[in-house]
């Protein structure tokens, strides 16, 4: 299998299919699998007598149960999901666990829930047969330590999962409590994230007292406050998207689209802006057309601005532009929801905007951003 088919958007890799879903596994995995590998490996040499190669085997083998254990967490999401008609584009491991990417939001408070609350109820029973098997074997063996870590191990990442605060699964199934009640998707959204952030800061709160009161050592505060970050940042991101989502229905493809200037292939830049300047002096958009009059490329902007002004005059618009073919295109009459999923399934600067056979303008990804982001816009704005 080539690079090309292996990497994923996260800078991971493509390792196999579970059930027809796409595997993925993240980078940050490797920094996961040495922790746990000289953490464990280290224990096992020194609790368990065994000899260092081997008992650094052991530990990288922990680390195939940790991952095999998140990854069946992420396949109850995915599964439940998929019984209730949502498709699901794949699982991703790494550092701090996974999560499922699915191509759309569950259609009603129930089916969130329920797709939420799976994947803890996945550890729990694997978090029961592994102690189950702890108990069964001898003491201070290694058949009997695996199986306690692996108990111990899928219980706290079931109960710390079920905790009420996006974005973990307990706070997912929080937000399908509050859209049941307030009838507000991205309200409850936005509530269950601000309980998130709550969530992180008693748990920043607690690992620092626990740390002073030297129960817990520097590696195990580093690792819980980096838990806690990743909580935040997490909770932020559900209340950005929130809000964005609120902001759908001012999106309207026909007022976004900036209209085409089109200008002959070998013409300079120079003139190319000149004429679109007094065609629409504020919003126009470049484009080449052939002999015939049909346009055939889209000048790219960024590549324009990256062509010193007093080299304008000397070089054409179709060193700056891009096939026409090659420019993702969406339909006019798209929803605000429709317009961001064809963003984020083809990540790009400007996408040409048509009406049947007709192109009717570019959009601009930054015109989108604006809309729905307008604090963002005008930090932007400002930090310029």
């Amino acid at each position: 299998m080539d690079d090309t088919k292996r990497r994923t958007r996260g800078g991971g890799w493509t390792v196999g299919r579970v059930l027809g879903i796409p595997i993925f596994l993240n980078a940050s995995v490797l920094l996961l699998a040495l922790l746990v590998t000289v953490v464990y490996g280290g224990y096992a040499e020194r609790q368990l007598g065994l000899p260092a190669l081997l008992a650094y085997a052991v530990g990288l083998g922990f680390v195939g149960c940790l991952l095999g254990s998140v990854l069946l967490h992420e396949l109850g999401h995915a599964v439940t999901a998929r019984r209730y008609g949502i498709g699901v584009r794949g699982i991703t491991l790494e550092l701090l666990g996974g999560y499922t990417e699915m191509d759309r939001d569950a259609p009603t408070p129930r089916v969130d829930a329920l797709v939420s609350l799976a994947g803890p109820a996945v550890s729990l029973v694997l978090g029961g047969v592994a102690t189950a098997a702890a108990v069964a074997l001898p003491d201070r063996t290694l058949a009997g330590e695996i199986a306690f870590q692996l108990a111990a191990s899928n219980v706290i990442v079931a109960i710390f999962n079920v905790l009420p605060g996006l974005p973990l699964d307990g706070g997912r199934a929080l937000r399908a409590a509050l859209w049941a009640l307030i009838r507000d998707r991205d309200r409850a959204t936005e509530l269950a994230a601000w309980a998130g952030r709550g969530i992180a800061l008693v748990t920043a709160l607690a690992v620092f007292t626990l740390y002073r009161l030297q129960v817990l050592t520097l590696f195990g505060l580093l690792f819980i406050l980096l838990v806690a970050f990743t909580l935040w940042q997490g909770a932020g991101q559900s209340i950005r998207l929130a809000r964005m989502t609120r902001r759908f229905p001012l999106v309207d493809l026909a007022a976004l689209a900036r209209p085409l200037v089109a200008v002959p292939s070998g013409t300079s830049i120079a003139e190319a802006q000149r004429r679109a300047g007094l065609a629409e002096p504020r919003r126009a958009g470049l484009a080449v057309a052939d002999s015939s009059g049909r346009l055939v490329a889209l000048v790219d902007g960024a590549a324009v601005a990256a062509v010193p002004v007093d080299r304008r005059p000397w070089v054409t618009v179709d060193t700056v532009s891009r096939d026409l073919s090659r420019v993702p295109a969406m339909r006019v009459e798209l929803t605000g929801e429709q317009v961001v999923r064809a963003v984020q399934a083809h990540p790009g600067a400007q996408y040409v905007v048509t009406s049947g056979e007709d192109v009717v303008g570019v959009l601009h990804v930054a015109d989108l951003a604006d809309v729905l982001e307008p604090r963002r816009s005008a930090r932007r704005a400002a930090v310029r």
